[in-house]
């Protein structure tokens, strides 16, 4: 995405994977939901072409920042009450 627009079908299931996009196979509907997830946060955009919004995807600004910014940096691995608490502000935010 830092170069190109990526496709949904790119992302799910097994073509997520053996691209790299994703560690596990994930659905169509996950992975829609979970890419939804960073355009509310202002990560990713939609692609729009000449006919409307497409199932692409790209980097925001913001994203490109966060790139340039944290390039291959190695996180740790988060504890088990920090999921938690993302678990729960990501199935109970409000929809603005």
């Amino acid at each position: 995405m830092r170069y190109s627009s990526v496709s949904l079908s790119s992302i799910a299931l097994e073509n997520g994977t053996q691209q790299g996009y994703t560690k596990r196979p994930l659905s169509e509907l996950v992975c829609d939901n979970a890419l939804s997830w960073l355009i509310q946060v202002g990560v990713l955009r939609r692609e729009v072409d000449g006919q409307g919004i497409t199932n692409s995807f790209r980097l925001t600004p913001l994203g490109h920042q966060l790139i340039e910014q944290f390039p291959e940096k190695n996180w740790r691995t988060p504890t088990w009450s920090e999921r938690l608490a993302d678990a729960l502000i990501r199935w109970f935010r409000l929809p603005f």
